[in-house]
């Protein structure tokens, strides 16, 4: 699913949402109208977990749209190493051009999950497999709009948000109020961390729009991925203004205890550490993903 655009002022960007039904994922197209350079957020390379084997459906409707748009993409941005989806970077790259990015402290999660998965000897943990590796408050362009970096751990060591004009794109930071927040049981995940990075981004003027990276669709009820701080100041379920530190960490705790793994996480993380190339083909020129048992 699609939803309308709007291309408003040039001291706004415009954003384009698309909706990954299989993963609940929101990808953005991010652009400066003035310019119609653009930015690409969260993209998500198709999987079917079943047979394992990748597409490029959702990929290929971005692209179109953008092509069609007659935008030209700076930027291929990721807010973390994602668990649910696998990112199509590197397919998006090939298509459009741009630089692939992330935080800097990916490198912590790399360090962490080449020994999970025991990857071969050559795999880089300095994230080099990045064109840019970004740190916090460091700032970029997209055309004539500008963009900051804010590092947002606490879901994952390596979390950021991408505040982009009078928007910030959060990841999997905060969901929306009727949601609450990340979870933090991943390796490196911490729930005071989470708290203290959510404060940052409610601390931002009122009025900022915030893009969330999914929408679970709580009660059914329609796909909604934009809300603003002030919004989630009043009404998040789990971080509203009066739950301290304290409370959140006893809240997120025991919530994250009755939670599955994600669907994806093996695959994705497996695929998303190597900035979104798949893991190097053995000696029948197979690629294979591994299974670790007993470790998630």
């Amino acid at each position: 699913m699609i939803s309308n655009v709007t291309i408003p002022s040039v001291a706004t960007p415009g954003v384009k949402a698309f909706f990954d039904e299989a993963t609940f994922t929101v990808s953005y197209v991010v652009a400066c109208p003035a310019t119609r350079i653009a930015a690409v957020i969260d993209s998500v390379l198709d999987y079917d977990p079943h047979a394992g084997r990748t597409s490029t459906t959702s990929a290929d409707a971005m692209i179109a749209w953008i092509n069609r748009h007659g935008l030209t993409v700076a930027w291929i941005l990721e807010t973390h190493v994602h668990a649910d989806h696998v990112t199509a970077a590197p397919y998006l790259k090939e298509r459009l051009g741009g630089r692939i990015a992330i935080g800097e402290h990916v490198r912590t999660v790399q360090e962490t999950f080449k020994g999970i998965f025991n990857a071969e000897p050559e795999f880089a943990t300095d994230g080099r497999q990045f064109d840019q590796l970004f740190s916090d408050g460091e700032t970029f362009s997209i055309g004539d709009v500008t963009a900051a970096v804010i590092h947002t751990p606490g879901h994952t060591p390596a979390c950021v948000s991408y505040r982009i004009g009078d928007a910030v794109f959060v990841g999997d930071t905060l969901f929306m109020p009727d949601f609450g927040t990340a979870r933090c049981d991943f390796p490196g995940g911490c729930a005071a961390t989470l708290y203290r990075s959510i404060r940052k981004i409610l601390a931002l003027p009122p009025a900022t729009r915030l893009f969330m990276c999914h929408d679970y669709q709580p009660g059914n009820r329609e796909t909604r991925w934009e809300t603003t701080v002030a919004a989630q100041r009043a009404g998040n379920l789990h971080v509203h203004d009066g739950i301290d530190e304290a409370g959140f960490v006893a809240l997120r705790t025991a919530r994250d205890r009755t939670l599955d793994m994600p669907v994806l996480i093996l695959p994705s993380v497996q695929i998303n550490m190597r900035g979104g190339s798949l893991p190097p083909a053995e000696s029948n020129g197979i690629r294979y993903l591994k299974i670790p048992l007993d470790v998630l």
